[in-house]
């Protein structure tokens, strides 16, 4: 039975390379993306389907995980790709702006996610991987907001980890540095200039589909050039003087 893939972000980039991966590898993959041309063109070059729309609203989830079912009968492998710089100027603060950032960046993997869990359980478990970024890791005083943005889904991969392992699914996140993608096409040049080497977006497809079968719940491999993926480890935190240990809070 062949592994069926979603893919966020998948007409070009990182979500291009791991679609591409993945059916090198006999997935079959559907591949949801804001540009409509883009996506149907490469799901025409990887066999797949493709799902036009913005993943800041949420029946664009919902709809590509029904289509995966209808099509392909199960879900597998989730890879919550889609992210946009933000743009956002705090000394002359554009609201409309903001909202498109929270809205890719947050919004789009939180939908994606419960979207995608109930698939991932009828198919017996699989797992998702979340693009964050070094900037999701260390402060990036280049763009602010899309550092919120990435601590944010950081946050959200750490906490889901162990309730969905109990539920045989994993989930975990890819932190690459600057990458050759159009995110960063504006900069390209500066980095080459500067002799700043970039990865490539097979570089960060490579450390997706690793981070797909990582044994630890929550991984995070940061992805650099020159350098193999390594799981990134968060320093602990003080408890109370006494050594108590909170309950338990969950439900």
């Amino acid at each position: 039975m062949s592994t069926v893939a979603l893919i966020t972000g998948a007409a070009s980039g990182i979500g291009a390379s791991v679609a591409r991966r993945l059916a090198r590898g006999g997935a079959r993959c559907v591949l949801v993306d804001l540009d409509e041309v883009g996506a149907e063109r490469l799901a025409k070059e990887v066999g797949g389907l493709a799902v036009a729309g913005d993943v800041g609203d949420p029946e664009v989830s919902r709809r590509a995980v029904a289509l995966a079912e209808e099509r392909y009968g199960r879900l597998d492998l989730v890879h919550l790709n889609a992210g946009i710089s933000s743009g956002v100027d705090l000394a002359a603060f554009d609201l409309e702006q903001y909202r498109r950032a929270m809205a890719v960046n947050v919004d789009g993997v939180v939908f994606g996610v419960t979207a995608a869990v109930p698939a991932l359980l009828r198919s017996g478990g699989g797992a998702i991987v979340v693009t964050a970024s070094l900037a999701g890791l260390v402060g990036y005083d280049g763009d602010p907001i899309y550092t919120m943005t990435k601590h944010a889904v950081v946050g959200l991969v750490r906490a889901l980890a162990a309730p969905l392992a109990q539920q045989n699914i994993r989930i975990g996140a890819v932190c690459p540095g600057f990458t050759d993608t159009p995110l960063v096409a504006g900069m390209r040049k500066v980095f080459l200039d500067a002799g700043f080497p970039l990865l490539t977006a097979d570089d960060v497809a490579a450390a997706v589909e690793s981070a797909f079968y990582a044994e630890e719940p929550g991984t995070l491999l940061v992805v650099q050039p020159g350098r193999q993926p390594v799981p990134y480890r968060h320093a602990g935190v003080p408890g109370p003087a006494g050594g108590q240990r909170p309950p338990s809070t969950s439900r």
